[in-house]
């Protein structure tokens, strides 16, 4: 007795589940009848109807229409986000760690470290002022390494690469106060040039791995 209800419950569930798909798929009609009245009907309109649309259900549309992001991505995301640490004055390293993300369609944040303030985050999340760096949850991988990434995003269960489609995050554009190292130190008329004054080092000057 026990195994009809089951079989029961399970062909009733089968019925309701495709029941469902079938209104979200079925056709509907947008039609305007002899005397200018609309009508939306699921079923063919008359010979006679004007100006006749096929719709399809908004729940249908909708659900055709959003992206559906795999579990997995998601949850990885929440136990692991990703933090990319580049610096302006960084070029080659930093875009290989920003490419092998992209590549790898890994969604990440990316702190360009300049100042005081970023550069006081940078050490004090990974002990160090070297750029590129890279954040996976509590876990640091400094400088670029292909296999380093790898393995710290396979320990978080992000999907393995090839498994989502890349991505095309940019390199931010430098901020608005950002001065380049060879321009903060300009010769006033008059004086000498200020190479006499230490170039600024620390925040203004991270370091970055080869």
């Amino acid at each position: 007795m026990i195994g009809v209800r089951s079989s029961v419950a399970t062909l009733l569930a089968a019925v309701l589940t495709a029941g469902a798909a079938s209104v979200l798929a079925q056709q509907l009609y947008r039609w305007t009848d002899e005397k200018g009245r609309v009508h939306v009907t699921d079923t063919p309109p008359p010979p006679s109807a004007k100006g006749v649309q096929k719709q399809k259900p908004a729940a249908a549309t909708e659900a055709a229409a959003a992206p559906q992001q795999p579990y997995a991505l998601a949850q990885a995301m929440k136990d692991y986000p990703v933090t990319l640490y580049t610096s302006p004055i960084c070029k080659e390293p930093c875009a290989q760690a920003r490419d092998a993300l992209n590549k790898r369609g890994v969604p990440f944040k990316e702190v360009q470290v300049w100042e005081e303030d970023t550069n006081q985050e940078l050490k004090r999340v990974t002990g160090s002022t070297e750029v590129p760096a890279l954040v996976v949850g509590r876990s640091v991988h400094k400088g670029f390494l292909q296999d380093a990434f790898d393995a710290l995003l396979d320990s978080a269960r992000y999907p393995r690469a090839g498994i989502l489609p890349a991505r095309n995050q940019a390199s931010p554009k430098p901020p608005e106060e950002y001065v380049p190292p060879g321009q903060r130190q300009q010769a006033e008329p008059g004086k000498p040039a200020a190479a006499e004054e230490p170039q600024p080092a620390g925040p203004y000057a991270p370091r970055f791995s080869k």
